[in-house]
């Protein structure tokens, strides 16, 4: 029987690794013994080109070193390409798939050659799309494909007949645009999506799919089929990895691109003076609706960002709004069914809102507007407006590329002011640069006209940048008088209803003359866009851009932003919710509605997040999960604070109440041949019962920064039993990031030696000790004398290095967690808030989060601590000082604190703002400075 180590491999599905490598080592590694064997090198004995005398023959000598050369030349070869990746390998992240190690296809073209001869040579199975057995799904569709084609067949059918019974009418001349049946709109009235094609209908029973649905679910991740967010199918992240890639296109090079065409608007039309009591109703401020500061806004030529709130009860703010005015001096023609009063001119304004605010603003602004003297009229435009959001470097490029202005034929001595400045800023890297919430409004072209997109010219000469300053300065746009065609009922449903087939675009590109583009015929509609420049909150952060187009418009512009080629290389990226959060986390700014608890969407997204929280911890083994109930937090009490998966603001509101204990006991003890997929069914079923299970006694409400500053300022105005929130940011002093649901902790209040520790490590870390440079050049002299010796020996040399570096003084610098002198965290009474949002900032390069506090706590912590200063000085004898270890007595006798303690409150300094931050399941806090956002 021949050794089985011998025979060749045949019918394997992997070339195998050389035999003589299985026969000596059993355990061998068929990577390592590939890349020996490819670097043997063959060679002849020299003893072969001796003869029998020892003469040297010189031929076979000769030989023998051309067959080593060889040998030698085929072995380089070999090893090169021993550890080489295979074809799919080598493809780009963005551009893998799945299936490309066995279907040449999913390779590019350049590769598909050289992955299919890897194939034939590894045997690998092959899949033809062609030759596949159909099993019961691919039978379910291709029965479904059937059943669609004979609808279609009889849709034709029909329309062909009735095109007969109708006979020649009249049709419209060349040249003369189509006149468009605009409907009677429905004044008041909440609007419904326009139905979806019989192919997608049933996948949209209770949901409704963006513009951009079926760009994005090939390339991300979405919401469920079952569980959509805000009725929508969202795109949540993409597909492939893109934290640091999305930190660089957003901030360094490139851009990233939205589709937020879920945010909601709301139109509203009416005299100006009825329009601005609406507003003030709503709570805007008067400074924006009568100062001069703001009349730029009033004027239509810069949008408004901020807070609304209820008109009645207890007033709680609902949500983050942007208010855009018509432009003043020429409004469009009045909506059916709306005429001016007394003469005066009629206005309109756009309220864009997040979508799990709407309802409850329409339903205020509904109640505000018929209470108005004139009446105003509410308009929902949520499926008839469409959305794009840019950032990044490349933005203003991406869009430029995109978005062409309609001229006339006359040339551009007709363009509008804000057409002319739009295409004046090619070399705009920033939107910061623009004058804040600046808008421009005009009318572009088809841009699948111009597809595929070219790169945007860039001037090349050093002047360039020069004049774009004078337009940065003056602005023309403020001046214009033009009124814009989007707040138009008949231009955005002409825009949608004319817009020409893919068909009718790829006829006439194929019409026009190579290398060339078809030019825009006078029949075709034209698209009216709004583009609205909004600032970083921080300085010399990216700004962003936010495009609003008629819903339909959305797809084109989107397909031409995405495949356009950025002249730093690369096309722009996409991104979902998690993009969102990221971006706006990185520069400091909290996301609506997760990072605002207090309102009545926050709260819901925090039931929301939880229950998903829950069920990602019940599905873990109980071995592999944080057992809440045994957490050792270093003080009397053992546990979690409150539900480890939660921001349980119930919890801190009221520590004593039982549902929180009966919760978290039946979470620990749950029968554990519970399905996962029941698991989840009841979790999300539940949300919505979340709310009525609540405390009744809990009602939380947000407070914007405007008047939360003045809340900090002046402790008087809250009281000791109100529920406001303010949302902050945390700063980490020393090492680490927080994450979502961490603990917030003021500093301790009730024990004065804990306080007093966390206050020493502040100072250790916020003013470290300074290293002498005068010692550390004299110890490097004495160093190099001592290796110049040729004197000494190796030993002694290390010996008297040795005795220059002594052991280094841990005690000088901040303590680190695990040291048993490092702090324990506050009691549960110090608890302030909780973070809804943490992370490793790439841009900080460090540890933040964003988080929100009751603000009667932390004015409960302050007042605690001056009046417990007071107490004590008051306080004398011995009495005291056992009672308080933080104080002493003074060579007069009186009782003063500790001045180690006073010392380290005057280096921290805004002792007020520090914080301690613990994650949830652990027990190790960490310093940081929080501010109000």
């Amino acid at each position: 029987m021949p050794d089985q180590s011998l025979v060749p491999a045949v019918g394997h599905k992997r070339k195998q690794p050389p035999n003589f490598a299985k026969a000596s080592n059993s355990n061998h590694n068929p990577k390592r013994a590939k890349q020996m064997d490819a670097r043997t090198i063959l060679t002849q004995a020299s003893d072969k080109a001796l003869n029998r005398n020892g003469d040297l023959d010189v031929s076979a000598f000769v030989k023998a070193r051309d067959f080593e050369i060889k040998a030698m030349e085929e072995s380089m070869g070999a090893s090169k390409r021993s550890l080489s990746s295979r074809a799919f390998q080598q493809v780009p992240n963005s551009l893998r798939r799945r299936t490309a190690s066995h279907n040449v296809k999913k390779v590019p073209k350049k590769l598909r050659p050289r992955a299919a001869r890897e194939m034939r040579e590894d045997n690998t199975p092959s899949v033809i799309s062609r030759r596949r057995k159909a099993n019961a799904h691919m039978h379910l569709r291709l029965q479904t494909a059937e059943k669609l084609q004979k609808l279609h067949a009889r849709a034709k059918k029909k329309r062909a007949e009735a095109r007969e019974q109708e006979g020649d009418q009249a049709k419209p001349e060349k040249g003369d645009a189509p006149a468009v049946h605009v409907p009677r709109l429905k004044k008041n009235t909440l609007s419904k999506p326009e139905q979806p094609a019989p192919k997608f209908r049933k996948r949209q029973k209770h949901k409704s799919w963006l513009p951009t649905h079926l760009y994005h679910a090939k390339r991300a991740h979405m919401t469920e089929p079952k569980h959509p967010l805000w009725r929508f199918a969202i795109p949540l992240s993409p597909t492939e990895k893109s934290f640091r890639k999305t930190h660089r296109a957003g901030s360094l090079r490139g851009c990233v691109a939205w589709d937020t065409s879920y945010m909601a608007t709301i139109g509203v039309e009416g005299i100006e003076a009825s329009l601005l009591g609406l507003l003030r109703s709503l709570g805007v401020d008067e400074g924006p609706l009568s100062g001069t500061r703001m009349a730029k806004w009033r004027a239509g030529t810069r949008s408004w960002h901020g807070w609304v709130r209820e008109r009645d009860g207890e007033k709680r703010w609902i949500s983050e709004v942007d208010i855009i005015w018509c432009v003043q001096g020429g409004s469009p023609p009045a909506i059916e069914g709306s005429s001016a009063t007394n003469g005066k001119k009629k206005r309109r304004l756009f309220l864009r809102v997040h979508p799990s605010a709407f309802l409850q603003l329409w339903t205020e602004t509904l109640k505000v507007a018929k209470i108005q003297r004139p009446s105003v009229m509410v308009e929902d435009l949520r499926f008839e407006m469409g959305s794009v959001q840019l950032t990044g470097p490349g933005s203003t490029e991406a869009l430029l590329a995109a978005l062409k202005p309609v001229t006339e034929i006359s040339g551009e001595a007709t363009m509008d002011a804000c057409a002319k400045t739009w295409l004046s800023l090619g070399l705009l890297t920033n939107p910061s640069a623009l004058p804040q919430n600046a808008v421009l409004g005009f009318n572009v072209s088809d841009p699948r006209l111009r597809y595929p997109p070219q790169a945007f010219k860039q001037p090349v000469s050093d002047l360039a940048n020069n004049d774009l300053l004078p337009v940065l300065a003056e602005w023309p746009p403020d001046r214009t008088k033009t009124s814009l065609s989007i707040f138009d009922r008949t231009a955005r449903l002409t825009a949608s209803r004319l817009l020409p087939s893919q068909k009718a675009i790829n006829r006439r590109k194929g019409d026009a003359l190579p290398g060339e583009f078809p030019s825009p015929a006078p029949t075709e509609p034209q698209i009216p866009v709004l583009l609205i420049a909004s600032r970083a909150p921080i300085s010399g952060a990216q700004g962003s851009w936010t495009l609003l187009l008629p819903w339909k418009c959305v797809l084109p512009v989107w397909y031409h932003i995405m495949h356009y080629p950025l002249s730093t290389g690369g096309n722009p990226r996409f991104g979902g919710l998690e993009e969102i959060r990221q971006i706006a986390f990185e520069q400091g700014a909290p996301l609506y509605p997760g990072d605002y608890p207090g309102t009545q969407a926050g709260w819901q997204w925090e039931l929301r997040e939880r229950a998903n929280r829950k069920f990602d911890w019940e599905k873990r083994p109980k071995g592999k999960r944080v057992a809440w109930e045994s957490l050792d937090l270093g003080t009397a009490a053992k546990g979690e604070l409150g539900l480890g998966w939660a921001c349980d603001w119930e919890y801190l509101f009221n520590p004593t109440i039982s549902s929180v204990q009966t919760t978290a006991s039946q979470a620990t003890t749950k029968d554990s041949a519970t399905t996962q997929e029941e698991s989840r069914s009841a979790a999300q079923s539940n949300i919505d019962n979340l709310e009525e299970t609540k405390d009744p006694s809990l009602l939380l409400n947000h407070i914007p920064l405007p008047q939360s500053a003045d809340l900090l300022s002046n402790p008087t105005l809250v009281p000791p039993t109100s529920h406001n929130l303010i949302t902050i940011k945390l700063t980490l002093l020393s090492r680490g990031h927080p994450v979502t649901c961490a603990r917030i902790y003021r500093l301790p209040t009730t024990d004065p030696t804990l306080r007093s520790q966390w206050l020493s490590l502040a100072s250790s870390i916020l003013h470290p000790p300074k290293k002498n440079t005068h010692t550390a050049s004299i110890i490097k002299t004495k160093e190099d004398a001592i290796i110049n010796r040729s004197s000494s020996n190796s030993n002694s040399k290390k010996k008297q290095l040795s005795l220059l570096h002594p052991k280094e003084n841990h005690d000088n610098g901040p303590l680190q967690p695990g040291n048993p002198s490092y702090p324990c965290v506050p009691d549960a009474i110090d608890l302030i808030g909780f973070v809804t949002t943490g992370n490793y900032d790439l841009g900080q390069g460090r540890g933040s989060a964003i988080g929100c506090i009751a603000v009667a706590k932390v004015v409960e912590g302050i007042q605690t601590q001056q009046q417990q200063q007071e107490k004590k000085k008051k306080q004398v004898g011995t009495a005291a000082l056992e009672e308080d270890s933080s104080l002493t007595t003074d060579g007069e006798g009186e009782m003063v604190m500790k001045k180690e303690i006073v010392d380290a409150e005057r280096k921290v300094g805004g002792v007020q703002r520090l914080c301690v931050v613990r994650d949830a399941g652990q027990r190790v806090g960490r310093l940081a400075r929080w501010e109000v956002v």
